[in-house]
């Protein structure tokens, strides 16, 4: 995924240069496919600051901590393989040390009949972030965008949708020793009070469905029917939401 995005925040030069070349290799491998990833160049820190790039693990290591989340809290890390293995998880894991994963959390028996379906994998976190208490991705993929509309679906259940070009400035002015700590955190909570999963009408562009908001991410039109529709999708006006909160992602 970081070789398609471009994004090489927070990598070593020799890794920068891997990823590159691993972009070459499947450009090379599906060319008729993504005619576009070797001919256009993209600048990884660019795309960081319009938030087009995931979260790396420390950064949201530090975005968690503002959004009030302890070394209690356990995460469940829904992905596969991460690029860096442990070493890039050390920070999130000395803040979080009750992190874990599929691979953690099934034996070894078990595990094996999925691991070559990648699909099948997939589905297990899926059925794991559904259920969990919060919901938090560090990317908007189209899993990450499913998830959120099921659980929309499910009620409303909480998922803090990070709003990663805000989160890329505020990080910045914090590492740079220009926000302090306690004004970073105030301002990450305020940029996600109505980020939370919280019922709203989808955006709908006629004749631009790639500028519009993704259908899957918030099936409204699945969410209620008839008259009670604006009372679901407009809670302003209504006291008839109510929202599933809880401790742990």
């Amino acid at each position: 995924m970081l070789a398609f995005s471009g994004c090489t925040h927070g990598c070593t030069v020799e890794e920068a240069e891997e990823l590159k070349r691993l972009r070459f290799v499947m450009f090379e491998a599906d060319r008729y496919a993504y005619p576009w990833w070797r001919e256009k160049e993209i600048v990884s820190e660019e795309r960081r600051q319009q938030g087009l790039c995931p979260l790396t693990p420390e950064e949201a290591t530090l975005v968690l901590q503002a959004l009030g989340f302890t070394k209690e809290t356990q995460i469940y890390i829904a992905s596969g393989e991460i690029y860096g293995s442990e070493r890039r998880l050390a920070p999130l894991r000395a803040a979080f040390p009750r992190i874990v994963k599929k691979e953690t959390l099934l034996d070894p028996a078990e595990l094996q009949q999925f691991q070559n379906h990648s699909s099948q994998m997939a589905a297990l976190d899926f059925m794991v972030t559904l259920a969990s208490n919060t919901f938090i991705p560090t990317y908007d993929g189209n899993m990450a965008k499913v998830v959120e509309g099921h659980r929309r679906y499910l009620g409303f259940k909480k998922s803090i949708l990070p709003d990663r070009k805000k989160l890329v400035e505020l990080l910045d002015l914090h590492q740079n020793g220009t926000l302090p700590w306690n004004d970073f955190a105030l301002a990450v909570r305020q940029a996600h009070e109505k980020r939370m999963g919280q019922p709203f009408h989808r955006r709908i562009i006629p004749d631009k469905p790639k500028e519009e908001d993704y259908f899957y991410a918030n099936p409204q039109e699945c969410l209620c029917e008839g008259t009670g529709c604006e009372d679901v999708l407009d809670p302003g006006k209504s006291s008839k939401v109510t929202m599933t909160a809880g401790e742990q992602l």
